[in-house]
């Protein structure tokens, strides 16, 4: 179809005044005589109708995602393992990301509301500053926020792209003709903005991006707000997965006693039905041989990517594995019994090295690491300490902590009290540092437990006074974060909140069986009327 046939058809759908605005005036009389106008007219049209008519087809689901990649190498979890606060931020706003691509390819969809999203870049991907960015923090990643407010894939693979400073150059190349202007203007704004006159939105039922996001500046999601917009759909949700969290229950507590486990738990944020098919399977598996699953006799059993021994000694199952897989791993756990004493050893020898301090594992500040892994990692420490013979200066550092990491940055001091050391790290100037830490150190530590006791205290309250069913967080919420939000939803009156699931994290959300996600920072504000 070419412009001038698009003109005839929205003539019908914009008043003359939309020609104008653009210093197109000869469209208006060519469209509603249906005169032939000159060909350097007609091109202007570009300036008036949405951007998505200008592309020759319009980008596929696969094609985005393949344009996508650069971005998903810079912000996938599974390259966040040292940084467990990051992972978790990225892998919920990849969550979100995904509902709103899947929206976009749902046919016959008029509009999104705008999306705000935050993810961490790594440093090395990130190379250019841009709007809605920060600098570059101590661990390496930079942040990003920007919100989407795109109305096609296109349009929202160039958007994200362009937030993090990430190249598009890749997408002329792909095979799709996706557009006929040269990417440069898809990606900009036009040379004059386009302002649709409201009769057109009126006539489509479109919404007005503008006004949207326009709202969405000026006025700021609070908690009442959003769960008064938001306590319904949470509610229904919650009674549909009652039975599902019934049988879920049930299932825990027969593999528990039958195998004689400490705790079934999960890694990932899967629903509750996805966790019962996990369970489900495992049964299988002990009707079908339930003598090697006996040696997880005192274990913690936990839902991962992977399978193996964790560093903590948890027994990991990995959800993407067969059960051929898991029986391998129930088979070997004697041998792993057999490395998690050698590595208690090398801890003690470590610890004997540095003055007295403890090597420790800390499950939410460090990578998911298996117990072969953290091994080795303690073995080059060791190693590195040996060699460089340094002196001796008994239970110096008693009654304090480090965690061991294979990060390349300086040694530092955590604000829980413990010390955060990189493997390779100079041994001779780490035990200096240390040394002139510790009493900083051991005050941190005694705010933490202070802290941890002020936070349990708090939850006990707020479960209690909103008759919550359950309130947690996320692992990325740190103690203060969670005694600051449950201070001030104490001081709030929130009946919508009884008998929910209530998590603490960094952003609004209602999970698919239920649970209410507020941010720990979330703004106060009253329920829109």
């Amino acid at each position: 179809m070419d412009a001038w046939k698009l003109a005839c058809i929205f003539r019908n759908v914009l008043p003359p005044e939309a020609f104008e605005e653009v210093g197109c005036p000869c469209m208006v009389d060519a469209c509603l005589s249906q005169r032939v106008i000159p060909v350097s007219d007609r091109f202007c049209l570009k300036k008036i109708l949405p951007h998505w008519l200008h592309y020759s087809r319009a980008l596929s689901g696969a094609e985005a995602i393949n344009a996508l990649r650069p971005f998903y190498f810079a912000v996938h979890p599974d390259f966040f393992g040292q940084h467990p606060r990051e992972r978790e931020i990225n892998e919920n706003s990849l969550k979100r990301l995904s509902v709103y691509l899947e929206n976009l390819q749902k046919p016959g969809f008029k509009s999104l509301k705008p999306t705000q999203l935050t993810f961490y870049i790594r440093e090395k991907t990130a190379q250019n500053s841009s709007e809605g960015q920060e600098p570059v923090s101590a661990s390496g990643f930079r942040a990003v926020r920007f919100t989407l407010h795109t109305s096609d894939l296109l349009s929202t693979v160039l958007y994200i792209l362009n937030s993090c400073s990430l190249s598009v150059e890749h997408i002329q190349s792909l095979n799709t003709n996706v557009h006929s202007q040269p990417l440069k203007e898809a990606i900009g704004m036009p040379d004059r903005p386009i302002k649709w006159h409201r009769s057109y939105y009126s006539f489509t039922g479109f919404k007005d991006p503008d006004e949207d996001l326009e709202h969405v500046s000026r006025v700021e999601t609070t908690l009442m707000s959003w769960l008064g917009s938001n306590g319904k759909l949470a509610v229904k949700k919650l009674k549909n997965s009652l039975p599902l969290r019934k049988e879920l229950d049930r299932l825990k507590n027969e593999l528990s006693e039958l195998l004689q486990l400490s705790d079934i738990r999960w890694q990932r944020g899967w629903g509750v039905a996805h966790r019962c098919s996990q369970l489900h399977s495992l049964s299988r598996l002990a009707q079908q041989n339930l003598e090697p699953l006996r040696n997880a006799k005192g274990c913690t059993i936990i839902f991962t990517d992977r399978s193996g021994m964790s560093a903590l000694g948890h027994v990991m199952l990995g959800t993407m594995d067969v059960h051929h897989h898991w029986m391998r791993l129930f088979e070997s756990l004697p041998s792993y019994f057999d490395l998690q004493q050698r590595m208690s050893v090398l801890e003690d020898q470590i610890s004997n090295l540095l003055g007295g301090i403890r090597v420790v594992y800390v499950e939410e500040l460090q990578p998911a690491l298996t117990l072969d892994e953290y091994y080795s990692l303690l073995d080059v420490f060791y190693t590195q300490l040996l060699k460089s013979r340094i002196p001796s200066h008994p239970q110096s550092l008693s009654g304090l902590q480090m965690i061991l990491s294979s990060d390349r940055y300086e040694p530092s001091l955590h604000e829980l009290g413990h010390f955060n050391i990189p493997a390779l790290s100079d041994p001779t100037n780490l035990q200096s540092f240390m040394r002139s830490k510790a009493q900083q150190a051991r005050e941190n530590m005694t705010r933490r437990e202070e802290l941890k006791v002020i936070e349990n205290e708090l939850i006990q309250a707020s479960t209690k006074k909103f008759s919550l069913e359950k309130l947690y967080k996320e692992p990325s919420i740190s103690s203060r974060q969670m005694v600051d939000c449950c201070k001030r939803l104490l001081q709030q009156p929130l009946p919508y909140l009884h008998g929910m699931h209530l998590c603490v994290s960094h952003f609004y959300s209602v999970m698919q069986d239920g649970d209410l996600c507020i941010p720990w920072n979330w703004k106060k504000g009253e329920a829109m009327k």
